[in-house]
């Protein structure tokens, strides 16, 4: 991509053909991440650096390239794998780059905006400023280069492995930096400290690239309540707080918002006002679901693979699952626990006055299915683990839920939810590793067009330990329309 790229926003659904999008590669910052810091760095687990890049994202960036920029991976398979450096095609500091305008790599557009000394100073300072660096720091940091300084803003280490700060390994998750809507980008504002760099960077980025170019009036952020800073620091509702997971574009006309341990019921309310103001929705339906690690974010529960097809976990739906060994007032005790229950509220812009309540999850997706896009055949769901206990909640944790979709009914997800994988199966759809679609496509015995209801297995054994699927660690920016 030439520096003066300009793009287009759009995104009107979550099932149209992507063209294009936002991704972060796992960087060394990941390989520093210690046990005892983990889980406030929002990581479950310590994960292993060269098996999570080599061994697994990679084969994402290279199935994305197929399907998204084939021109730059078409045929060269071979002489990538060769290479001396052997991550050298997927690290942006490196000639050897890939350097997609449909794939697109933050910290090389990080590194862009790096170039320009104005930028570079505000940027500078303000990463200074939230991270308590010392003049000193700030003046040195001020000599590096733009793709030194890109690297050490992201992975927090300087100077030939000198630790400055903590760093970002949320970055990969590039779903919660931001989401778009039809043409408009909205900003999100992070519910951890962890978070903040990133937000920072995100935003500089957005209003600095001319990738962005196009779309800066249409950049949307929101704002703090008025006097916030006399609030509570924890546990107010009126915090604003917001990440991308929260937030699904399901069609042109309808936008759903989910209220989470890291979305607010403020920010989900200033949202919605935003939305209806700027005529980008005209229904808006709130989810707030239960505060609880397990689910996190609306798309650890639940994403769309088809106009009437939905993956979810099952604890949501309108059927009540038996656990063996169960009777019905243990069962009827169990599901009436009120910290285990979803809140459906639906915001019509022509009525806002009058909303619609949903009893589930499942109504919910079927009206949309419906209604929204004009399905007319029966709605499916495929469910975590095969709805099966305990394989529902284990599947879900290592986001059998939380699928990002390339094109209609053709899927990335994780191979190590096997129940899952064998309801897929039962719904009809191809099963694939993508290893062995790679080899496909490089040989020209398939053609990603070709692929109808296919679920592509991606390895996810480090992967999964960060708590977040291909949903999440994708931001489209592009899609076509539905």
């Amino acid at each position: 991509m030439a520096n003066n790229k300009r793009i287009s926003l759009h995104v009107t659904s979550e099932i149209g053909t992507l063209r294009r999008l936002l991704v972060h590669s796992p960087d060394s910052g990941l390989g520093k991440v210690v046990p005892s810091k983990a889980q406030d760095w929002l990581f479950e687990d310590i994960v292993h650096l060269d098996t999570i890049r080599r061994k697994e994202y990679d084969y994402y960036t290279k199935i994305l390239l197929y399907f998204l920029d084939p021109g730059k991976i078409k045929g060269k398979l071979k002489e990538i794998d060769a290479l001396e450096n052997r991550r050298a095609f997927y690290k942006p500091d490196n000639p050897a780059f890939f350097r997609s305008d449909k794939v697109v790599e933050l910290q090389w557009l990080l590194s862009n905006i790096l170039e320009d000394h104005e930028i570079k100073l505000k940027l500078v300072a303000s990463v200074c400023a939230i991270e308590n660096c010392s003049y000193a720091i700030q003046k040195e940091l001020l000599l590096m280069d733009a793709t030194s300084l890109s690297k050490t803003f992201i992975t927090g280490t300087f100077n030939e492995g000198k630790m400055l700060f903590a760093p970002i390994p949320n970055f990969i998750f590039t779903r919660d930096i931001g989401i778009v809507i039809k043409d408009h980008l909205l900003l999100n504002k992070p519910a951890k400290k962890a978070r903040t760099r990133e937000a920072l960077i995100a935003k500089y980025i957005f209003f600095n690239h001319p990738f962005f170019e196009k779309s800066r009036e249409n950049i949307i952020e929101l704002s703090d309540t008025i006097h916030h800073f006399l609030l509570p620091r924890e546990g107010d509702e009126k915090k604003v707080t917001l990440e991308g997971g929260d937030v699904m574009v399901v069609s042109k006309d309808h936008v759903l918002i989910g209220v989470s341990e890291r979305t607010s019921f403020e920010a989900a309310h200033q949202t919605l006002h935003l939305l209806f103001e700027k005529n980008l929705a005209k229904k808006i339906s709130i989810i707030s679901i239960p505060k609880k690690r397990d689910y996190m974010h609306i798309d650890t529960i639940f994403t769309q693979i088809k106009k009437n097809v939905w993956v979810m976990l099952g604890h949501f739906s309108k059927k009540t699952m038996k656990h063996e060994n169960e009777d019905s007032v243990q069962r009827a005790l169990e599901g009436n626990k009120k910290e285990d229950k979803l809140k459906i509220i639906q915001f019509r812009k022509k009525d806002i006055e009058n909303p619609i309540y949903f009893d589930n999850l499942e109504d919910l997706l079927i009206d949309i299915s419906e209604n929204d896009l004009g399905c007319e055949g029966k709605v499916r769901f495929i469910y975590s683990g095969n709805n099966e206990f305990p394989f529902d909640a284990r599947e879900q944790w290592t986001d059998s839920c939380n699928l990002l979709s390339l094109q209609e009914g053709v899927i990335l997800g994780y191979d190590r939810n096997d129940k899952t994988v064998e309801a897929f199966r039962e719904n009809g759809f191809d099963v694939i590793e993508a290893a062995a679609l790679l080899k496909d496509l490089e040989s020209g015995n398939l053609k990603t067009k070709d692929l109808k209801d296919t679920l592509i297995l991606m390895p996810s054994a480090e992967l999964s330990r960060a708590r977040g699927g291909f949903h999440c660690m994708s931001m489209p920016l592009e899609r076509d329309e539905i």
